[in-house]
């Protein structure tokens, strides 16, 4: 328990911990903290209480505007930081909750605070790892029978996205234009886009680097692994249906991505890994490993809409239904020796299970446009009009408590004019 009160439906009790950056309208440089019920830790007002062998010498990346420092030095300091954590917000340890004046000082109201983005992202990679989500799209486009690519079973499918478009949730996302063709027989034409989605993901922040050439083992995946956030890869379905074939997403996703702001790092999720999907055929063997690193997070996406009067609830699903791993993830990535470095980004791709309710994305939740859902009052959608609000929220159950990622969320704004 923490001397600071945690209600039990909270996503951030002391047993979760996340990390982000924040500033606040009296101090609007940017700094690190740490979520605690309805207040942020600032740590850099209470660096100096992180005295273990590792921090000791290492107090400074607590002070800096970005998580990427902190990020690079590896687990051994990222438990300590956790336990120095656990111990100073302690009910039973008097070093802050008796101190007044510093008490002031390092904890805010969430609700006067201003989120930032994590870390500087250098790169960002999203996944396809969601056997439910990637059967389903390609039943719509190729015919259940050849629903999976061949490749699909055997390597965690992915493809470079754009760093510069990542953004914090609460950013406004403007409706991206391009080049769309809706009739084969006919030139392609430039417009905004019309089938404007979105898809419920997830994704890891990596920690240390490893050299250019030298990849990273499946079996030391997890030290280059910091923690993960919810995320949106927005998706333009009509920009990319015209333009994807032979090289895959460009501007159909480089328009936005947006992420939560606070980092659950992997030692807060532990608790809730659960044993890896069966993967059959059994994968080649540098992407093998028998130990669990599958999660119950439990994910909903809901619709705040013109003419609703509270969000509708969309999607309920678990990310429990990935079948490749985030270990898999990094060790293909880096197989070829491609040098990964803190604080860059790698996506799941769409998170869908097997029932409708609990489908990813409006692509899969509309079946490409054939079935519009019905939000009540009057309002139905097939894809996002200008003006609706996505927001995504993800926890884990622990027993009377929650570790949550709080919200993913974003408004579409009209189209650039041209």
């Amino acid at each position: 328990m923490s001397f600071v009160e945690v209600t039990a439906e909270s996503h951030f009790p002391i047993q979760n911990l996340p990390y982000g950056v924040f500033s606040t309208a009296d101090n609007p440089k940017q700094r690190i903290g740490v979520a605690i019920g309805d207040y942020i830790l600032d740590i850099s007002q209470v660096a100096h209480l992180f005295d273990g062998p590792v921090m000791r010498q290492n107090q400074d990346v607590l002070k800096q505007s970005t998580l990427n420092s902190f990020m690079s030095l590896g687990p051994a300091a990222w438990k300590e930081t956790r336990a120095t954590l656990q111990k100073i917000l302690s009910k039973d340890e008097a070093v802050l909750r008796d101190n007044t004046e510093l008490r002031s000082r390092c904890l805010i109201p969430q609700n006067k605070a201003t989120m930032h983005l994590p870390a500087s992202i250098g790169d960002y990679t999203d996944f396809y790892s969601s056997i439910s989500h990637a059967t389903n799209v390609g039943t719509m486009f190729r015919g259940k029978e050849n629903a999976l690519m061949p490749n699909w079973k055997h390597l965690p499918v992915g493809y470079h996205g754009r760093a510069s478009s990542v953004v914090v949730s609460g950013t406004p996302v403007r409706r991206p234009s391009g080049q769309t063709r809706a009739d084969d027989t006919k030139p392609p034409v430039f417009g905004p886009c019309k089938l404007l989605d979105f898809e419920m993901e997830m994704a890891f922040f990596v920690g240390p680097a490893n050299n250019l050439g030298e990849p990273i083992s499946i079996d030391k995946a997890q030290d280059h692994i910091f923690g993960m956030v919810l995320m949106n890869d927005w998706s333009a379905r009509d920009i990319q249906k015209w333009e994807y074939v032979p090289l895959g997403p460009f501007l159909a996703k480089n328009f936005s991505t947006t992420i939560s702001p606070w980092v659950v790092t992997m030692e807060a999720l532990q608790p809730f890994s659960i044993p890896n999907s069966v993967q059959d055929p059994t994968p080649l063997p540098y992407l093998q490993h028998s130990d669990p690193y599958t999660f119950n997070i439990n994910l909903e996406v809901a619709l705040k809409c013109e003419g609703l009067s509270n969000p509708a609830v969309i999607c309920k699903t678990n990310y429990k239904n990935m079948y490749w791993t985030q270990k898999q993830h990094l060790a293909h990535h880096t197989v070829t020796g491609c040098n990964v470095r803190p604080g860059d980004l790698m996506g799941s791709g769409t998170i869908s299970g097997e029932n409708p309710e609990s489908y990813g994305s409006l692509l899969e939740l509309c079946w490409k446009g054939t079935k519009p859902l019905d939000l009540g009052n009057g309002v139905t959608r097939k894809f996002l009009q200008d003006g609706d609000e996505v927001i995504m929220s993800g926890y884990s159950q622990g027993d009377g408590y929650r570790v949550g990622f709080g919200q993913c969320s974003g408004k579409i704004l009209p189209p650039h004019v041209f």
